[in-house]
């Protein structure tokens, strides 16, 4: 039997909810701590980019028995639905019957918050946690940063407070702390398709929706309430760029000439893209994530990356899976628990994070790019016949929990080989047959 723990959260997002679930699993003592109000109390805004729930997700609220509830709130999505400026073209995500699930933020949060109640642990909204006591695990919190402290201690401490956490930036002050950020020159604005008039989706709901268009990009998920949650993400400068976007004429002049299908949809377009705020895209690595037995990073706290191929959560939900197989093989050796998961998933996260960034690429200009949609019919295709020799890279990051780096490393490799299969005469005459077959198995070799 382990002993039981004082063990304090900082962060009541996703992360740190499903984090004091699983420590109260655990048996421990949870105390969580956000400096935002109760979002079960307030009007979630426009700042949300709806969730990609995938199997790494599902994996980790099924082992604590939420994974039901859960769906409860979600939409599968089996496949991409890519708008080109004149036509539409579907691709499938996986295998027959893997789809991922469109999760409306604020409505998870909300629940998890509610889960983790259920489970015992304790939350304090409205508490600004300004640093941590790094040897002793005490957090210090007051109305401002520089007024008056009080003093908490606990056991353990997790940072589980996003991007710009103050966990870590108290780690990033010691010697050895390696530690960096990079922005995007992307930013991302959210729109919205509202429902028809009888509750209905106004496009096909089972879809991930994506308008790519090279520089920039609109994607669309569903909501229960028959909306969509749109995304447009595009250069803060340049030529099609936030900055160009002024005024009302330019908006309603750029959305007609390069996304005309989408006028019609989004009747609130003008008053959404300037009532809501353009927000920055940065990927945040660092090391090491843990401090002695005391304190541990976890989530965007430890590797925020750019939401491109919809693993920001789930990745961050697999260091909860990982940190709790660590807890059950190390029991109280807590150091070791600590050192051990770091190590696990350190690699993954800029795995993951190397993937994210690639996949704005794939999304943004690929995706209208006929080489690139018969490459992914001709691996579907293989894949299909030889599922033991080839597990696409999409299909290995979202529909299995095998290792980001792995899944990287290998997706290299296979991309070598597509390369020079593309390369064969008549390719897209020959696409399905068994010559290219041969090639690849041969390759494979």
């Amino acid at each position: 039997m382990q002993n039981i723990k004082k063990i304090a959260v900082v962060g009541s997002g996703l992360v740190g909810s499903l984090l004091a679930i699983y420590l109260r699993k655990a048996g421990h003592q949870v105390h969580v701590y956000d400096r935002s109000p109760d979002i079960r109390k307030i009007q979630f805004s426009g700042r949300s980019i709806n969730l990609a729930m995938s199997n790494r997700g599902w994996k980790a609220l099924d082992a604590v028995e939420i994974g039901d509830v859960i769906r409860e709130i979600a939409i599968p999505m089996d496949k991409r639905a890519i708008h080109l400026v004149d036509k539409l073209n579907f691709q499938n995500y996986g295998q027959e019957g893997e789809s991922i699930y469109s999760i409306s933020r604020g409505i998870l949060n909300r629940k998890m918050i509610d889960l983790a109640e259920a489970a015992g642990a304790e939350f304090f909204f409205e508490q600004k946690i300004w640093d941590v006591s790094l040897d002793d695990a005490t957090l210090h919190s007051g109305e401002t940063e520089r007024g008056a402290w009080e003093d908490k201690k606990y056991d353990l401490v997790f940072g589980a407070d996003g991007a710009f956490s103050r966990i870590r930036h108290r780690m990033q002050r010691q010697s050895m702390f390696d530690y960096s950020q990079e922005f995007l020159p992307i930013g991302y604005k959210e729109l919205n398709i509202p429902a028809n008039a009888d509750g209905t989706h106004k496009l096909d709901k089972n879809s991930f929706h994506i308008w790519p268009r090279g520089e920039y990009m609109l994607i669309a998920l569903p909501n229960l309430d028959g909306s969509f949650t749109c995304t447009l993400f595009m250069p803060f400068e340049g030529e099609n760029s936030f900055q160009s976007l002024n005024d009302i004429p330019s908006v309603e002049a750029f959305f007609e000439k390069n996304l005309p299908d989408t006028i019609d949809v989004i009747p609130k377009l003008t008053e959404d893209f300037f009532n809501n705020p353009t927000s920055t895209l940065v990927t945040m690595k660092c090391f090491p994530w843990t401090y002695k037995d005391k304190v541990a990073l976890i989530g965007d706290a430890s590797h925020a990356i750019v939401p491109f191929y919809g693993q920001g959560m789930n990745a961050g939900f697999e260091d909860i899976t990982v940190l709790y197989e660590m807890m059950e093989k190390y029991g109280d050796d807590w150091k070791t628990v600590f050192s051990e998961y770091e190590k696990s998933r350190k690699p993954n996260a800029d795995a993951i994070a190397e993937l994210s960034y690639r996949n704005f690429l794939e999304m943004s200009s690929k995706t209208a790019d006929e080489n690139f949609l018969l490459q992914k019919k001709i691996e579907k295709l293989f894949s299909d016949k030889y599922p033991e020799k080839w597990i696409p890279l999409y299909s290995r990051v979202t529909f299995s929990d095998r290792p980001y780096a792995e899944a990287l490393a290998i997706g290299d490799y296979q991309n070598e080989i597509m390369e020079k299969v593309l390369k064969m005469d008549n390719i897209n005459q020959i696409w399905d047959s068994v010559e290219v077959e041969n090639k690849i198995l041969e390759l494979l070799k």
